[in-house]
C-alpha cells in the first residue's frame, strides 16, 4: 500500500509544478528558456536529468547482461561528449537563442533552418520514446501493470506536465531530482556491495574496457552516433541557452562531465550485479534495476528510489518534449516571440507526445530506439553544426545536401545494423560522416569567427 502511496503523491506533485510555474510564466522566453537566468547548479542539475533518463538508469543497467562491465561506455561516451562540448560552449550560448535550428538558421539561411526543424523533432520522437517505455518498463516491474496501460500513463503525465509549465517547472524541478538519482543510485551500489559483497570481477567474464561482446569497432561508433549528441543536441543546447552567461554554461558542462563519469560504472555495478544474482531473468519485458530493488530494499525504501528514477526518466521527457515541439513551431514562425508561437508549441507538444506514445507501443528497446534517433540526427547535423560553430562556410546547396543525405545514410546504416549485419551497418554510418564532410569542406571558406576568444 505504501508504494502506492508514494507514487500517487509523485504524480500529485509533478502536475502541481507544472501548475503552479504556469503562473510564472508572463513570456515565450519564459516558457522556452526560463527567462535566461540559469545559473552553474541549476543548469549542471537540469544538464544531469537531461541526460540521466531512462538511458543511463534503465539502459545501461539492462546493457550490462549482454555486454557486462563494457556497457560503462553508454554513459562514458556521453561524457566525452560534453567534454568537448566544454570548448565551444560559450559560443553555443553567444550565438544561440532559443533553438538549434535557429542557430542552424544564422549559419547556412532560412532553408537550413527548415530542413533542421522537420529532421530534428522526427528523430527525437524516438528519444521521447525511449523515455516512456523506461517508465513503463518501471510500471511494470514494480507495480505489474500492464505495459501497454504504463505507456499510455506514463505519456499522458508528462505531456500535461511539459505542456503546461514548459522549462520554468523542468528547471526548477530538474536540481533536485538529479541530486536524487545520482545519491540513489549511490546508495543502492552500497547497500548491495554490503548485502551480497561479491568481487565485483567475478561476476562476468565480461571485462571493461573491451570484451567478446563489445569491441573497439563499437566503441568508435558509440562516440560518432552517441557521444556527438552531446557535443551538438538540441536539448543540451537548450540547455546552455537557459545559462545566464557564457561562464555558467561552460562551467555546467564541465561539472556535468565530472559527475557521469564516476556513475558510468555505479549504475553499471547494477546492471551487472542483477545479472550475477538473476542470470535467467527476461528484462525485455521489466527493467533488471527494479527487480534487483525489489528483492533486496524494504517497500518503502522501492517507493522512494522509483519515484527518483520515474523524475529523471519525466524530466528527459519532458525536456525533449519542450525541445521538439518548439523546432516545430520555428518551422512555420521564424520569430518565436510571440504570444501565437507559444499558443502553437503547447498543442505541437500534443502531438509530438502522442505519437512518441505510439512508437513507444511500437517498440520496446530502450537503447534501440534510443540509437537509432541519435545515429539519424548524428549523420544530418553534427558536422554541419559544428564547422558553423567554428566559422567555416560553404553554398547552401551544398550543406543542405550535407544535413539531408547524411541523416538517411546513417539511418539506414542503424537499420542495416540491427536487422541485418553489424558491420556492414557500421561503415554505412561512417560512410555518412565521410559523405558530410566531401559536401561540406571543399570550396568553403574559414571566417573570421573561428578566431573568437572562447571565454
Amino acid at each position: 500500500m505504501l508504494k502506492y502511496l508514494i507514487l500517487l503523491f509523485y504524480i500529485l506533485s509533478m502536475i502541481g509544478i507544472g501548475i503552479y510555474s504556469f503562473r510564472k510564466i508572463q513570456s515565450s522566453g519564459d516558457y522556452m528558456v526560463a527567462g535566461n537566468r540559469g545559473n552553474v547548479w541549476q543548469i549542471t542539475g537540469s544538464l544531469l536529468a537531461t541526460i540521466i533518463g531512462s538511458t543511463a538508469i534503465l539502459g545501461s543497467s539492462d546493457l550490462a547482461f549482454s555486454q557486462g562491465w563494457a556497457a560503462a561506455w553508454l554513459m562514458l561516451s556521453a561524457a566525452f561528449g560534453l567534454s568537448l562540448l566544454v570548448l565551444i560552449a560559450p559560443i553555443v550560448k553567444r550565438q544561440g537563442k532559443y533553438t538549434l535550428p535557429q542557430l542552424i538558421g544564422d549559419q547556412y539561411g532560412n532553408e537550413a533552418r527548415i530542413i533542421a526543424s522537420f529532421v530534428i523533432p522526427v528523430a527525437w520522437i524516438g528519444v521521447i520514446a525511449a523515455q516512456i517505455i523506461g517508465g513503463a518498463r518501471v510500471m511494470n516491474s514494480f507495480f505489474g501493470l500492464p505495459y501497454e496501460g504504463s505507456v499510455w500513463g506514463i505519456g499522458i503525465v508528462f505531456i500535461f506536465y511539459t505542456s503546461i509549465g514548459g522549462q520554468v517547472s523542468v528547471i526548477k524541478t530538474d536540481l533536485v531530482q538529479s541530486f536524487i538519482i545520482v545519491l540513489g543510485v549511490l546508495a543502492i551500489a552500497c547497500y548491495l556491495f554490503l548485502w551480497a559483497p561479491v568481487n565485483p570481477g567475478k561476476m562476468t567474464q565480461l571485462k571493461f574496457p573491451f570484451n567478446s561482446a563489445f569491441h573497439p569497432m563499437d566503441l568508435f561508433v558509440l562516440i560518432l552516433t552517441y557521444s556527438t549528441t552531446f557535443l551538438v543536441g538540441p536539448d543540451i543546447y537548450t540547455r546552455l541557452f537557459c545559462a545566464e552567461n557564457e561562464k555558467v554554461a561552460k562551467r555546467s558542462v564541465l561539472l556535468t562531465a565530472l559527475i557521469l563519469i564516476p556513475f558510468a560504472f555505479l549504475i553499471t555495478y547494477l546492471g551487472v550485479f542483477a545479472a550475477h544474482q538473476f542470470p535467467g531473468f527476461d528484462f525485455k519485458q521489466g527493467s533488471s534495476l527494479i527487480s534487483v530493488l525489489s528483492y533486496v530494499l524494504p517497500e518503502w525504501g522501492i517507493g522512494l528510489l522509483v519515484a527518483a528514477i520515474l523524475s529523471a526518466i519525466m524530466s528527459s521527457a519532458s525536456t525533449t518534449l519542450l525541445t521538439s515541439s518548439v523546432i516545430v513551431v520555428n518551422t512555420f514562425h521564424k520569430d518565436l516571440d510571440t504570444p501565437v508561437s507559444l499558443r502553437q508549441t503547447k498543442y505541437i507538444i500534443l502531438i509530438v507526445g502522442f505519437l512518441s506514445i505510439l512508437l513507444s507501443l511500437r517498440v520496446t528497446s530502450i537503447i534501440q530506439s534510443l540509437l537509432m534517433a541519435l545515429t539519424f540526427f548524428s549523420g544530418a547535423f553534427i558536422l554541419p553544426v559544428l564547422a558553423g560553430l567554428l566559422g567555416f562556410s560553404n553554398s547552401r546547396l551544398h550543406s543542405n545536401l550535407a544535413m539531408i543525405l547524411g541523416g538517411l545514410v546513417a539511418l539506414a546504416g542503424k537499420i542495416t545494423g540491427i536487422y541485418w549485419s553489424s558491420m556492414i551497418g557500421n561503415l554505412l554510418i561512417l560512410c555518412a560522416f565521410c559523405l558530410n564532410g566531401i559536401l561540406l569542406f571543399p570550396g568553403g571558406r574559414w571566417s573570421r569567427n573561428f578566431n573568437k576568444k572562447v571565454i
